[in-house]
């Protein structure tokens, strides 16, 4: 049978802005190689898969080349999706198993909210040379499971950088979160992220990578409630709030194509 995907720009209310994620709806379990195949049919940054399990849905992610550990914006579209198509009635929680454990969404205002692991960066001890590799002066915060941590010296450095991806994809980590303090009031801190090695060489807007970013930010701020931009060339808006050792991420999400998968 025909399989249900639709795409979603999520961490917006702008068509074509945002995060572009595929999110596909499955009625019975899917062999890991189709689910890969079909990530780079759809050759978005994330595809998102949804399967009915217990009071809730196993949720994966797999970027065009890899299935990932954690994923913002797919998971804010996947529950966005389910509460649309009326999947999930209007106000219910939604509740994810994945391979970071019970994620959660819920309406809220207007915004969608998701309840995330705090991953927050810790030092290590060897450096890339990031000059050579992001062409402006950087320091090296840390790493989390999953990415390395880099700040740079103002919003103008951060929006012209044009990082050597090559040399992103050798280092032994997902990607590279690329950060500064906002020179405006509107916002508390800016970002942008690079994955080449997950096939991804850079992602509009990055959920995940602000459950790195909130640490980071509210112990630097003095804030557990922040506003935060990814100022990739589509943009997003991040609201993030600390909770202990989890993170508040909070975001709108539209609609932008349904279709069927038929093979």
């Amino acid at each position: 049978m025909p399989v249900p995907i639709t795409v979603v720009d999520a961490f917006t209310d702008t068509p074509f802005a945002g995060n572009p994620a595929a999110v596909c709806l499955l009625d019975r379990p899917r062999p890991e190689e189709w689910l890969q195949k079909v990530a780079r049919e759809m050759n978005l940054s994330e595809t998102a898969f949804l399967l009915p399990e217990g009071d809730g849905f196993r949720l994966r992610w797999f970027t065009p080349t890899v299935e990932v550990d954690l994923c913002g914006h797919a998971t804010l579209a996947a529950a966005h999706v389910l509460w649309e198509q009326g999947k999930l009635a209007a106000g219910s929680a939604a509740r994810f198993q994945t391979r970071s454990g019970l994620l959660t969404a819920q309406q809220k205002d207007g915004w969608i909210e998701l309840d995330f692991p705090a991953e927050p960066a810790h030092p290590v001890d060897e450096s890339p040379n990031l000059e050579e590799i992001l062409g402006v002066p950087a320091f090296l915060v840390g790493r989390n499971r999953m990415d390395t941590l880099v700040e740079v010296p103002d919003e103008a450095a951060l929006r012209e950088l044009q990082p050597d991806q090559a040399a992103l994809a050798l280092l032994d980590c997902r990607g590279m979160i690329v950060t500064c303090r906002s020179a405006s009031r509107e916002f508390d801190f800016l970002s942008r992220f690079f994955a080449p090695r997950a096939g991804v060489p850079e992602d509009p807007v990055t959920g995940s990578a602000h459950c790195c970013l909130g640490p980071y930010w509210g112990k630097r701020l003095g804030k557990t409630v922040m506003t935060a931009c990814q100022a990739s060339v589509r943009g997003g808006i991040v609201k993030v709030e600390m909770a202990g050792d989890r993170v508040r991420l909070s975001g709108k999400a539209v609609t932008v194509m349904k279709g069927k998968i038929v093979s």
